[in-house]
């Protein structure tokens, strides 16, 4: 590998940018691919496919070893589902964050191993990097906590915003993102109530249905 490609390789890295690394089988001649940027390369469709579902291998004569940041999920409260939702996502691989302003709920007895931040959504997720290998789920059923974090998700890239609670919580969380001057296409984006419709009941049932929606989102893009 020149040394070229390997700066550019780690600064991508660093920055949390998607790239692949594509190697011509015959004449050994390396290229690195960013995923923002698929459009003009040869292989776009099938980097596409390698970039969603993680996956390297040949194509074309060429092999294509793909470069992804890692997951990260953010839940905004530490409540009784997230405890469900933690096991789950770190077995899919996801770095967990937990925010919650409540001190008393965001403790590390009650979450142990995660990265806890007793702070409000507003002043801290702006500094996070929101990207797109990032999901977030608003889990508090408060407005003060909640919609800060939905504003800030919703403009970023993260690949999956979802916020908890009944269709009626979900038409007044919209009505007040609308107010607040989000237009109908973006607010399109939030999948709520979270979680696919499996008739989950309970804490550890609704987890599944979450992390599975965002599965779905992730490696389907829907």
């Amino acid at each position: 590998m020149k040394r070229e490609v390997l700066d550019a390789l780690l600064d991508a890295r660093a920055s949390r940018r998607a790239v692949a690394l594509v190697t011509d089988l015959a004449s050994g001649a390396q290229r690195l691919v960013e995923r923002s940027a698929l459009t003009a390369d040869p292989l776009a469709a099938k980097l596409e496919d390698a970039f969603r579902f993680d996956q390297s291998g040949s194509h074309d004569g060429q092999f294509v070893n793909v470069f992804n940041p890692p997951l990260r999920l953010i839940i905004i409260g530490a409540v009784h589902i997230a405890q469900s939702v933690i096991p789950i996502a770190q077995q899919l691989g996801y770095d967990i964050t937990v925010i919650d302003p409540r001190g008393a709920f965001a403790t590390g007895a009650r979450f142990p191993g995660v990265t806890l931040r007793a702070d409000w959504p507003d002043e801290i997720m702006p500094g996070i990097g929101l990207d797109p290998r990032t999901a977030v789920m608003a889990l508090t059923h408060d407005p003060k906590i909640d919609d800060p974090a939905l504003k800030a998700a919703l403009t970023s890239d993260v690949f999956y915003v979802g916020a908890l609670g009944s269709r009626k919580t979900q038409a007044s969380r919209l009505e007040r993102l609308a107010a607040a001057g989000f237009p109908e296409d973006t607010l399109r984006r939030i999948r709520g109530p979270i979680g696919l419709a499996i008739g989950a009941r309970g804490a550890p049932e609704i987890a599944v249905s979450i992390m599975a929606d965002v599965t779905r989102a992730l490696r389907l893009g829907e």
